[in-house]
């Protein structure tokens, strides 16, 4: 690459990883108010929502990175020409197919961070996700950390904890059991710990009582304790197994999948198998759309917003064009074609405004400099 196309490249990568940031930071921070919900409620920390939000990413990248390829090239291309750095640039002998090298360029570093979130690091990370989350609704004693307030981690269980000390000592336990509405246990206990045990999660109760009703409240037998072990275990219940999701999958187990599997579930694998391979290709449609748009027309300011405006309209029609298809081509394979077709499309809607579809280029496409005048 000349100079040129170096200073070009560098003008359109810090834009992009300017978009990228801005884009998946709105969007990272909407998605991570249900996991933030869940944390709480499940009285995890905050390293483990760090954890869980990251882990959420690499799904956010493979929408987001086109989309921030798109308008960043966009702007740039757009601050290059109201700068009459374009027309500079043609004056001094730099063609148009010399302008597309790096737009094309930074384009394929785009679609190799798109391949890698979409093939590896998607799938490694939503695996992850679902493990973890699965551990925490498991984890009964996490839940139960919550101080000041009636926790119903099961069914017919409530627990109350007045106060947790800074070592994790617990002051005033309330745990009330009313799995038998015949026959409804209430113990209390001046302080305490949850302990996670080889053998599960434990609550342990010191200086206490066991209060057990019977005969439909008609009796109350009391039972004064040192120390009571309560097991939580019991309220956790078997960890759900369940077949693995399209995003926990990889390239490899989409395109075959098991034999076991419902026929319609197989071709919701391979239907995404194919949108994963297809979804990079929209950078290089959408490269040559901005760059049409930038450099074909009149430089006047209106018509060049209004050339950009076109632009993002065409853009966004292909991109929901293929979100569309998504939940077709799962009920029909054939139509796994329209995912190579639509970016296909967008890319010819590039070469054909690259090759004069509007009238009066801003650059010539030989390395002439009458754009100058």
């Amino acid at each position: 690459m000349s100079r040129l196309s170096l200073y070009v490249l560098k003008q359109l990568l810090g834009p992009i990883a300017l978009f990228a940031f801005l884009i998946t930071s709105v969007v990272w921070l909407t998605t991570s108010l249900r996991l933030l919900d869940f944390v709480i409620n499940r009285g995890q920390s905050a390293i483990t929502f760090t954890y869980l939000t990251i882990l959420t990413l690499p799904t956010l990248l493979v929408i987001i990175l086109p989309l921030a390829y798109f308008f960043a090239t966009l702007y740039a291309l757009s601050k290059l020409n109201s700068d009459s750095e374009l027309v500079v640039m043609a004056s001094a002998g730099f063609s148009r197919a010399q302008l597309a090298v790096p737009v094309l360029a930074a384009a394929a570093i785009v679609m190799v961070l798109t391949y890698l979130s979409s093939m590896y690091l998607m799938p490694a990370g939503q695996q992850a996700l679902n493990a973890k989350v699965v551990d925490i609704r498991a984890n009964v004693g996490a839940a139960l950390l919550n101080e000041g307030t009636f926790n119903i981690p099961a069914k017919g269980l409530t627990v109350f904890i007045r106060e947790i000390d800074s070592d994790g000592q617990i002051r005033g336990v309330l745990v009330h059991d009313n799995r038998n509405p015949r026959n409804p246990i209430t113990y209390l206990a001046e302080g305490g710990e949850i302990a996670q045990t080889p053998a599960g999660a434990r609550l342990i109760m010191v200086d206490g009582t066991v209060e057990q009703s019977s005969k439909g409240g008609a009796r109350l037998s009391v039972l004064k304790f040192d120390r009571y072990v309560f097991d939580l275990d019991q309220f956790a219940g078997p960890a759900p197994v369940s077949e693995r999701t399209a995003s926990e999958r990889y390239l490899g187990e989409l395109l075959n999948p098991g034999p076991e599997l419902k026929p319609r579930l197989r071709r919701a694998f391979i239907a995404e198998a194919h949108n994963r391979i297809s979804e990079p290709l929209y950078c290089i449609a959408f490269a040559l759309i901005a760059l049409a748009a930038v450099t074909r027309g009149r430089r006047a300011r209106g018509a060049q917003a209004l050339r950009i405006t076109g632009a993002c309209a065409i853009a966004s029609v292909l991109r929901i064009a293929g979100y569309g298809l998504q939940g077709i081509a799962a009920e029909n394979l054939l139509l796994c074609i329209g995912f190579y077709v639509i970016p296909a499309i967008g890319i010819v809607i590039g070469i054909l405004g690259l090759s004069g579809a509007h009238p009066k280029p801003a650059l010539s496409s030989e390395p002439l400099a009458e754009a100058a005048a």
